[in-house]
């Protein structure tokens, strides 16, 4: 059997794949869904600072399931307004790269469900080149990323950290 085949059923997944598969899509459709959760037009300009809670009088605002969202994406994202998508005239929680890095776990651990998988040190570190450079000529040049690019290359990023947490699942349900 190659590494790519099925290994077995979606509904013999163990324990802890139900979780980590649960997590982290949930995860996902609550960034992609929260601002249109939103009454239209109500974030605003998110722009700030890592590890700042830049936008207090906004989130505080926010229905429940919203304020943990924006507040968790306040905090650990720049939120620039130019490096974000925005729909329902809200921006959203997290900035364009970190939504495609969300999604592409939850879209690499779904894709490794019923599958064997390894990965390879080489292609873990070829999955991050990717977002390394783009982020990093970004940062030290007059380079300006652009939305498109900071998604695709936090999918790439994403997808191969999903399949990676399916491997840590698996190692976990043989415990």
């Amino acid at each position: 059997m190659s590494s790519w085949e099925f290994k077995k059923p979606l509904r013999d997944i163990g324990r802890w794949n139900k979780i980590f598969l649960s997590i982290t899509c949930f995860w996902a459709l609550l960034i992609l869904t929260s601002p249109l959760m939103l009454d239209e037009g109500e974030t605003g300009d998110l722009s700030g600072s890592v590890g700042i809670y830049d936008n207090k009088e906004i989130v505080q605002e926010m229905n429940p399931i919203n304020k943990m969202v924006y507040y968790l994406g306040d905090l650990n994202c720049h939120q620039k307004s130019n490096r974000s998508y925005e729909y329902n005239e809200n921006q959203m929680p997290f900035c364009a790269r970190d939504v495609g890095i969300f999604v592409g776990l939850a879209l690499g651990f779904i894709f490794a469900i019923g599958r064997k998988v390894e990965l390879t040190l080489p292609l873990v570190i070829l999955s991050l080149v990717p977002i390394g450079l783009d982020g990093t000529i970004q940062l030290f040049t007059e380079y300006e990323s652009t939305n498109i690019k900071r998604i695709v290359t936090g999918l790439i990023a994403g997808f191969v950290t999903g399949i990676a947490l399916k491997i840590i699942a698996d190692s976990l349900e043989r415990n």
